[in-house]
């Protein structure tokens, strides 16, 4: 059974830090490209950060230079997220896309992310 487990969010004040995890099952996750994507009420679900297979990472220009993902040899994605904003709220999911040719696609159920002041 693919799944993606997405734990780390929480509350924080403007500017302060948080680091989110993922943790896979179910593909193979040597092979796969994941993702982290975030969607603030009535809003569309937008791609935050992606890392191939081989480390690559690439941003959203919102989060170039805050944001830092990375992933483990232990099935694990992390998000560490910096300098947080209130544009930053949202729930957090994390993607895989999987199997020949990215075919195929899992998320997780979400973390909450709040940033206030």
């Amino acid at each position: 059974q693919v799944q993606l487990v997405e734990s780390g969010g929480g509350s924080v004040q403007i500017g302060g830090s948080l680091i989110l995890s993922c943790v896979a099952s179910g593909f193979a996750f040597d092979d796969s490209v994941i993702g982290w994507f975030r969607q603030a009420p009535n809003t569309e679900r937008t791609l935050v950060a992606t890392i191939t297979r081989d480390g690559t990472p690439t941003y959203a220009d919102s989060v170039q230079g805050r944001f830092t993902i990375s992933r483990d040899n232990d099935n694990m994605i992390y998000l560490q997220m910096n300098n947080l904003k209130p544009s930053d709220t949202a729930t957090y999911f994390c993607n895989a896309r999987y199997g020949a040719g990215g075919s195929f696609s899992a998320w997780g159920q979400g973390t909450q992310v709040t940033v206030s002041s």
